[in-house]
């Protein structure tokens, strides 16, 4: 009788990813090649070590991860919820956050219904623009304080989101000042303390993953760049994640917000891993949401990529491919659970720069009056150049995320896995269609590069878990930098 094997189910594959955890040697790709990292997880491992030894924590590398998201809940129809839930939490004055464009769309319709529908006193913010501004921001904040809200509800994509984000921070914190969590160096990056208001999350679109992840990102204009706040007690109560929510974005914004999730996924998947990060923090409270790739976000990270691929040349295609729309949902959401707490780096550390020093590029599809770039293809334009730079750090993992695209990797050596990783994106960008095929495409020449590069460098939270690259502001990072600058011209 023929023997029959059986291939071990998903679960599986994800238990004995998690067992790693336990174990000396991680048994990931990224984590077990030698040129990742240079000993055991537990830099303690075989060693006693006296608590009453000083150390250095400057100087030690993280030792643990976190794990953290948003409750998340998916399907169809399940907008209509929302008004149950706040009911559920014993909400008495909720503010609803959103943009002048959602606030006449089906969400918002359902969103007020089930509001009133269980007599859930609300009021209605709906001047969120697309990239917020740091000023946009503070006029949010300022509409939020008088109400006193003690919930809020997001619905829009990821700049409503973001800003609900900062509505709820700052009127929970109302005394403090707006550079106090803003992320260092630009900031004080101050930890939140203590728990914020409930704040439930409905995207319109899909692309940031804002409804699972404790970020939120804005241009800070005085300093041309884009940055943010990230720690985890910011993170959304709920995401409700309705794929027909979704079905209402152009084509434009498909291809965009799709854009971004692929990002997120090679970005995390590609990290720096958690233990090689400096420094580890004296009290947990400091870790970063950002940690390092680790063995619970390749999971979510390698299935987004994986989806991202399959399914957003469907979804830009035809709006009306319904299973495409809803696993581009699904797979923001599941990039957002890996990015946010893997982090991202290359990509959109040069993005911040890229869509706030705008000069002038418009972008096809977007019904605004200004020039605009939108967030995923400012992270995509450079993507081709910074895998090809970051294939050295570990080709076994960009050779996997090469084999997503459909590239047969059998014969490919290991020193050219990132330039294969590279070609296979341009290819994927290009068949995607109506892609700026590099930063020249978007307006931007050769005497821009040094400001771009001086616009990337305090984006610190995200290259410091950049591989390859020479992070501390000096001269050898101005070098890198420069030189993505200038492959990313064109593609």
């Amino acid at each position: 009788m023929a023997s029959i094997r059986i291939a071990p189910s998903r679960a599986t594959r994800a238990l004995n990813l998690l067992r790693s955890i336990n174990s000396t040697h991680s048994g990931c790709p990224c984590h077990s090649n030698p040129g990742h990292h240079h000993g055991p997880i537990n830099p303690y491992a075989g060693k006693v070590r006296s608590l009453a030894t000083p150390v250095d924590f400057s100087q030690q590398k993280e030792y643990a991860f976190e794990m953290a998201a948003s409750s998340i809940r998916f399907g169809p129809g399940c907008t209509k919820e929302v008004g149950m839930d706040f009911k559920n939490m014993g909400a008495k004055k909720v503010m609803v956050v959103t943009d002048s464009v959602v606030e006449k769309l089906d969400a918002m319709k359902q969103v007020r219904e089930g509001l009133e529908r269980e007599g859930i006193p609300y009021e209605v913010y709906n001047k969120v623009r697309t990239e917020p501004k740091d000023y946009t921001i503070r006029e949010a904040i300022d509409f939020a304080k008088p109400y006193q809200p003690d919930a809020f509800l997001a619905v829009g994509g990821g700049s409503v989101i973001d800003t609900a984000k900062l509505m709820n921070l700052y009127t929970t914190f109302p005394q403090a000042e707006f550079l106090d969590f803003v992320n260092a160096p630009v900031g004080k990056g101050l930890p939140i303390t203590s728990g914020l208001k409930p704040l439930i999350a409905v995207p319109t679109t899909a692309g940031t993953g804002s409804e699972t992840t404790g970020t939120a990102i804005f241009d800070l204009v005085e300093k041309k760049a884009k940055t943010g706040i990230a720690h985890r007690n910011l993170k959304p109560t709920l995401g409700i994640c309705d794929p027909i929510n979704t079905r209402t974005m152009p084509s434009a914004v498909h291809a965009s917000s799709g854009l971004d999730v692929l990002c997120h996924s090679l970005e995390s998947w590609t990290a720096i891993p958690y233990y090689e990060r400096v420094p580890r923090p004296q009290n947990p409270i400091n870790r970063p949401a950002y940690q390092g790739a680790n063995p619970i976000s390749d999971i979510f990270s390698l299935q987004a990529l994986r989806d991202t691929v399959k399914y957003l040349p469907r979804a830009v295609r035809d709006p009306d491919d319904w299973e495409a729309q809803s696993k581009m949902l699904l797979a923001a959401t599941l990039a957002g659970v890996g990015f946010g707490n893997a982090g991202v780096h290359l990509c959109h550390g040069m993005s911040y720069p890229i869509s706030s020093q705008n000069p002038g590029y418009k972008h096809k599809g977007y019904a605004v009056d200004t020039p605009i770039i939108p967030h995923g293809v400012s992270v995509a334009v450079t993507a081709p150049a910074v895998f090809a730079f970051t294939g050295a750090s570990n080709p076994e993992r960009h050779l996997a995320a090469a084999e997503c695209f459909g590239v047969d990797i059998s014969q490919v050596k290991a020193e050219s896995a990132g330039e294969v990783l590279g070609e296979a994106l341009a290819e994927f960008l290009i068949a995607l269609g109506d892609q700026p095929r590099g930063l020249k495409a978007l307006g931007f020449k050769r005497e821009h590069i040094d400001t771009l590069v001086e616009g990337t460098i305090p984006q610190a939270r995200v290259l410091m878990l950049a591989p390859n690259l020479d992070t501390g502001g000096g001269e050898e990072e101005r070098a890198q930098l420069t030189g993505l600058f200038e492959t990313a011209m064109e593609y």
